[in-house]
């Protein structure tokens, strides 16, 4: 009698986390966010790049979960994502919230990559103001 070797499982792989600190309080004053933003991804070790700067080159494949989110350098000041701007052919990012919050979070799965990175643009609500205030620069997702 023969034994077959059971399949093996392989652990869901983990989103690829990439977060916006914001100084809303800088942005609003300035009424952009060039000098108020600082990009990180949990990709270091994939060879994301960029880090602690506007201009964050996240190291990703086709298939790879991104979840982007943001903070407030600021506690008492408001931020959230309001959009994120990046070719529908690469990622199509969609806003959820996590359960029993009003905590919103954006998620999306990479399509395709290819050899020249791909630059996004995130636009942000800052306290009160109406009108969402976009990224000045752009981060990037680049192909593996």
């Amino acid at each position: 009698m023969t034994t077959k070797a059971k399949p093996r499982e392989t652990a869901a792989k983990r989103p690829i986390s990439i977060t916006a600190v914001v100084d809303a309080v800088g942005a609003l004053a300035a009424g952009d966010t060039q000098g108020h933003l600082y990009m990180y991804d949990t990709n270091r070790a994939g060879g994301s790049t960029g880090f602690g700067t506007e201009e964050l080159r996240t190291r990703a494949r086709r298939g790879d979960v991104l979840l982007w989110n943001c903070l407030a350098l600021e506690c008492e000041a408001y931020v959230s994502i309001e959009n994120i701007l990046i070719d529908p052919e690469v990622c199509e990012p969609v806003r959820k919230v996590y359960p029993g919050t009003d905590v919103s979070y954006w998620t999306g799965t990479v399509k395709k990559t290819g050899p020249e990175p791909v630059a996004y643009r995130i636009a942000f609500k800052l306290g009160t103001r109406d009108e969402p205030i976009t990224a000045t620069l752009s981060s990037s997702l680049v192909g593996q």
